[in-house]
């Protein structure tokens, strides 16, 4: 099996440099450009199958990059994105103008300085996992299998793959509609964006 991981467009919230995490946003008119920007990207592999994280942006995002095909995105509970708790819904500027920029330690830490609240990385990691192996037991002859999911999602899966702790968990930079390619244990290409084109191309958050 070789997994295409991609991560959602983007929503307001994204634009609006606001914490998303388990907040079920939509994307935005720019998002919806990017899933079709990613629909293409994706006519370079054959997609046998595809899965998906329950949240809306991440099925809106399915649904533009997978129309014109006969693939159906599966949900998977287990593919959503890491709960932020009090954050959702704050921006980073109101979370860095808090007592000692929290937002800073959480760049740097995110293990330890985790947000109030908020889903603790390991738990984040366990369920990951364990809907990837559930993918890998459906597709074990060497298919091309897309998973559209989370910034989240798909860093603390990559930090396993590469034997990171999760402190380095943001070191990774896995943008809007960008696709990362594994062939596990292997981690071939990591946010791929070329197929969104200058136009296209959105600043970075992590976990959204």
């Amino acid at each position: 099996m070789r997994l295409l991981l991609a991560r959602h467009g983007q929503t307001v919230w994204n634009a609006d440099r606001r914490f998303q995490g388990g907040s079920d946003i939509p994307l935005s008119d720019f998002g919806r450009a990017q899933a079709a920007a990613l629909g293409r990207g994706l006519a370079g592999y054959r997609v046998a199958a595809a899965y998906v994280s329950p949240l809306l942006r991440a099925r809106e995002t399915a649904a533009i990059a997978l129309a014109g095909t006969d693939v159906t995105a599966i949900p998977l509970d287990g593919l959503r994105e890491l709960s932020l708790g009090e954050w959702e819904g704050c921006t980073v500027s109101e979370i860095r103008q808090r007592d000692g920029d929290p937002y800073l330690a959480w760049l740097r830490a995110p293990d330890a300085c985790r947000p109030p609240g908020a889903e603790p990385l390991h738990e984040v990691s366990r369920r990951v996992r364990r809907a990837i192996d559930e993918i890998a037991a459906a597709h074990p002859n060497g298919d091309d299998v897309l998973v559209i999911a989370h910034g989240g999602v798909i860093s603390v899966y990559a930090c396993h793959l590469l034997g990171c702790t999760f402190d380095d968990l943001w070191r990774l930079r896995v943008d809007n509609a960008s696709i990362t390619v594994v062939k596990p244990p292997r981690l071939t290409t990591v946010n791929d964006t070329r197929h969104l084109g200058p136009s296209l191309q959105t600043s970075h958050l992590q976990s959204s």
